[in-house]
């Protein structure tokens, strides 16, 4: 007889659920100890919750070394106004990458031709890698997938409290979502057991206007601060945050150059900032990074390093914070610069570290767990672009996996 339900799968999950799994069956631990007599029976339960307190104890690295096992796989947002799904494209033994099975996320995409959501981070992995989130944005609300051995099973779905969402961050146990439509907003729900969202009370905060074109949102490494790009208002967002996961009143930051649209936290805590450029700027896109100061104001350590290619709107930091990639949507080429320990860009060799077929229009760019790969998200063509990272951080020639519809309106990746 198992006397612990649940208990046999915690090595495979990460901490903050095995908390919860112990704390659910405590009821029934406690009846058992009171029931059993004995010296015996007492050190054999004695025992078994060391077990289970040991196996808390090291379950980070129980957990790593689950999610090491999985196969790399690649996630591709649809964003069809009918049935939105996830497509998976998967790394076969030999290397190459081939198309998986699709999940439906239950909701509606917005639909579109060519980046309609105009946004990063439409579809977001978990930090342990554990859960996937992914926006639908025609029905105005959040899919929450489970990851076990490379399949996935929605486990909630829930209401964005908003209107259009088109981003969402998460760490530990908060998830936040940018609601682009209507006034624009930032709500934030507590990640609970087995992937439910729980909307926290009054955790609504707006954007600094209506119709300010929330881009993208990502939460600093401590955990202090959420950033928001603006991309109409040209604005870059700074939420503090509350001890309960709250947001506190905005702080805006005018972007000192033109086109701010997606910033991302390196684990060191800088910030980020793809910019488009000028309107009409030929390959004038450019990248900066910021300090964050205690008041949510910016302070500028790389200003507006050009990324010698047009529309850079997306960008991707490796999981070593040691370089990050932007995507060239208008000229399709990635730019690459290396991050200094102040947070300073340097251009990695001639800037343009790798190129796909002219016309591929790559929108969104994540990077794999391991950093051993760059995938572009070629939305005009319908393809997905695989680059090896090599060890001088520039790219392999890429590897281009078809299985997507041509300007069929997809926006979104991640890559365990």
């Amino acid at each position: 007889m198992f006397l612990f339900p649940g208990l046999r799968f915690l090595s495979l999950r990460p901490p903050l659920v095995i908390a919860e799994l112990c704390a659910r069956h405590r009821p029934h631990l406690e009846g058992v100890i009171s029931v059993m007599k004995g010296k015996f029976m007492q050190r054999k339960i004695c025992g078994l919750l060391a077990a289970v307190l040991g196996l808390i104890a090291f379950a980070p690295g129980l957990y790593a070394a689950e999610a090491a096992r999985q196969a790399q796989t690649v996630f591709v947002m649809t964003n069809n106004a009918d049935h939105n799904e996830v497509q998976t494209f998967e790394r076969n033994a030999d290397g190459t990458f081939s198309q998986g099975p699709g999940y439906n996320t239950g909701g509606r995409g917005s639909g579109g031709v060519n980046d309609p959501l105009e946004s990063q981070g439409s579809l977001t992995l978990s930090t342990d890698h554990s859960f996937l989130f992914a926006v639908n944005a025609g029905s105005g609300d959040i899919t929450v997938f489970g990851i076990h051995n490379n399949r996935m099973s929605v486990v909630d779905r829930e209401a964005s409290g908003g209107s259009n969402p088109v981003a969402v961050v998460q760490r530990q146990n908060l998830v936040y979502v940018l609601n682009q439509g209507g006034a624009g907003s930032v709500v934030a729900f507590q990640l609970e057991h087995q992937g439910h969202l729980r909307q926290l009370p009054n955790s609504t905060v707006f954007l600094s206007a209506n119709a300010t074109g929330g881009a993208s949102i990502s939460i600093s490494p401590d955990g202090r601060f959420l950033s928001v790009t603006e991309r109409l208002a040209n604005n870059i967002d700074i939420f503090p945050i509350n001890a309960d996961g709250t947001p506190g009143p905005v702080v805006v930051n005018p972007s000192p150059a033109p086109g701010a649209f997606s910033a991302t936290f390196a684990p060191d805590g800088k910030l980020i900032v793809s910019e488009t450029g000028p309107a009409g700027g030929v390959n004038a896109s450019a990248v900066s990074s910021y300090s964050v100061q205690a008041n949510g104001t910016l302070t500028a350590v790389s200003q507006s390093v050009p990324t010698l290619g047009a529309a850079n709107c997306w960008n991707a930091v490796t999981p070593n914070g040691r370089s990050v990639y932007v995507s060239n949507a208008g000229s399709s080429n990635i730019a690459g610069f290396t991050i200094a320990n102040g947070g300073s860009l340097t251009p990695i060799a001639g800037t343009i570290v790798g190129s796909n077929p002219p016309g591929s229009t790559n929108l969104d760019i994540t990077i794999s767990g391991d950093g051993q790969y760059l995938f572009s998200l070629n939305a005009t063509v319908g393809t997905l672009g695989v680059f090896a990272i090599r060890s001088d951080g520039t790219l392999d020639q890429p590897i281009e996996v078809e299985g997507l519809p041509p300007a069929a309106g997809e926006n979104g990746i991640a890559a365990l």
